[in-house]
């Protein structure tokens, strides 16, 4: 029996085109002799389709495409995910399903039992747990379906569930596994991922066949890596990273075979190539061609700048450099060079004028005030208003540069440099954004190497740099992880070595300062835990305040 995993990048909603990318794959697995083609979790609407799945127009699609697909299922099954409805009247009205087709007709339906409900994933909103466990029969094989979470509770050691679906399924002796799966991007997750898979197939002592997504929508990003295991554990193939790909697998040979075929996995490389995707989708699945951001001469920017035009071409990218009297002459230079290093249009406009006739405006509710943050802010809210501007004349996206460390304390401006459609950068600390540099830096000099040796800054008032109101970016990203990745406590992390009152204000800053993340743009998700929708704080939450 030979299996195909199709890894595609699906748009949410869009039936049409996710069918036809479907039935052009059916028809490449059928030339190479298929018997079986896998497609990943809710495939046909796209993946988290979220409030979508109230619509009953929305579902009435899906159900149709299933339709279609089913047509397409002659000579060869197709597995694919997708709702169905619950026919009781009891619980939600969906199921999230993996259908079983051949010979034109609907052969099986498994519904995902474990739902996951933390971080990005809030699937109990939407579905009921599945029940029942059988196997198919194809072919003269006994195949388990799973559904992506169903696989991550082996022997039911898990402690959010209480039951183990596979345990139930292995009852009735299959010969392989096929899970459908809708498994998010985060620098670390694959190997995580590629664990759990050998555990399941040790424990079941059959193959296993997982498909994944690939693509971005919106913040979360699909990496692909869809992979075949043999019964000994073995990794028989790791699929490509952040690509579509097709591939055609015989049973026989991959129980057969004791290769272990697991891809390296280098952290910047993964992460470059997420957001390089992140991109991408955002742009092209909403339609939208060109982007603009503000080019400061600093690190953050910089970065930003570079994986725009690698991802948009360096003529969608326009690039905008508005210093003001505190501007350093090298930083207006150092932005100067990278946009020709890039090739992106780029314009110079100077913002004191504009900063002055603010100033005069306010000369008189202002009187005898010291110079401070208001005058700051002044400047980067006419950074972003000028950019906005820009946006709106010439129909381009404002890509916002703020780093995880600066979104994390507050070092931000509402309404100015915290402006944008997207948050490209937002899910890395300070510290892994001048790694990314580093990476992006490897064959040649695309930043200027100034931009990553200068000290870190604002340049909102004279002389100013980062560390005058921040820790070292080394001991605050540090800090910072371990509260917001790892949900340490206070006592926890002065445990470790931080010093208590930089414990106390930085967590401090931290809390007070949700209400700005509330307010930012959606953030490309490249860690376990990004700001957004996988990390829901209340704005006036009392803790560590």
């Amino acid at each position: 029996m030979k299996i195909a995993l199709a890894q595609l990048n699906f748009h949410i909603g869009n039936f049409d085109g996710n069918y036809t990318k479907m039935k052009q794959a059916v028809a490449d697995a059928k030339n190479q002799g298929a018997d079986i083609i896998c497609f990943p979790e809710l495939a046909v609407t796209g993946y988290p389709p979220r409030d979508f799945l109230e619509f009953s127009d929305f579902i009435r699609l899906s159900d149709q495409t299933v339709a279609r697909l089913t047509e397409l299922a002659d000579g060869i099954a197709i597995v694919v995910g997708a709702p169905s409805k619950n026919p009781v009247v009891e619980g939600k009205d969906l199921f999230n399903s993996a259908y079983f087709l051949a010979e034109k007709k609907i052969l099986h339906v498994t519904h995902k039992t474990l739902l996951p409900t933390y971080d990005i994933f809030d699937e109990y909103r939407y579905f009921e747990p599945g029940a029942s466990f059988h196997t198919v029969s194809y072919k003269g094989k006994k195949i388990a379906l799973s559904v992506c979470e169903d696989i991550w509770n082996v022997g039911n050691e898990n402690p959010l569930y209480t039951i183990c679906p596979l345990d139930e399924a292995a009852k009735y002796n299959p010969d392989f596994i096929i899970n459908i799966s809708a498994s998010p991007f985060s620098f670390n997750h694959a190997d995580d991922r590629l664990g759990i898979i050998r555990e399941n197939t040790l424990r079941y002592k059959v193959p296993l066949f997982y498909v994944n997504h690939v693509g971005a929508q919106t913040e979360i990003i699909f990496a692909g890596g869809s992979v075949v295991a043999n019964q000994h554990g073995d990794i028989f193939d790791e699929m490509p990273f952040f690509e579509e790909s097709l591939k055609v697998f015989d049973l026989e040979e991959v129980q057969q075979s004791r290769k272990n075929q697991v891809q390296q996995k280098n952290k910047m490389e993964l992460i470059h190539q997420a957001l390089i995707l992140g991109l991408k989708d955002y742009f092209g699945k909403l339609g939208f061609k060109k982007a603009i951001l503000g080019l400061s001469g600093g690190i953050d920017s910089a970065v930003v700048a570079v994986l725009a035009a690698e991802a948009l071409g360096a003529e969608n990218v326009r690039c905008l450099l508005l210093p003001s009297q505190f501007s350093s002459g090298h930083s207006v230079d150092d932005a100067r060079d990278l946009a020709e290093n890039l090739g992106t249009p780029y314009d110079i406009i100077p913002i004191k004028t504009t900063y002055d006739a603010f100033m005069k405006a306010l000369d008189v509710p202002f009187k005898g005030l010291p110079f401070g943050l208001a005058e700051e802010n002044l400047q980067a809210r006419i950074r972003g208003t000028i950019l906005m501007a820009f946006s709106n004349k010439f129909g381009n996206i404002l890509l916002n540069t703020s780093n995880k460390s600066e979104a994390a304390v507050g070092y931000g401006t509402l309404y100015g440099d915290m402006n944008g459609g997207l948050s490209v950068i937002g899910d890395l600390y300070k510290t892994e954004v001048f790694e990314l540099a580093a990476y992006i830096n490897r064959h040649q000099e695309i930043i200027p190497t100034h931009i990553i040796t200068k000290p870190p800054s604002a340049e909102l008032r004279p002389d100013q740099k980062d560390s005058d109101s921040l820790p070292d970016y080394g001991i605050l990203d540090r800090i910072l992880y371990e509260y917001i990745e790892e949900q340490k406590s206070p006592n926890e992390i002065e445990a470790m070595g931080f010093e208590s009152k930089l414990v106390a204000r930085i967590l401090r800053m931290v809390n007070i300062n949700e209400f700005k993340r509330y307010q930012m743009p959606p953030v490309l998700r490249v860690s376990d835990k990004a700001f957004g929708i996988g990390r829901r704080m209340p704005i006036v939450g009392k803790y560590l305040s």
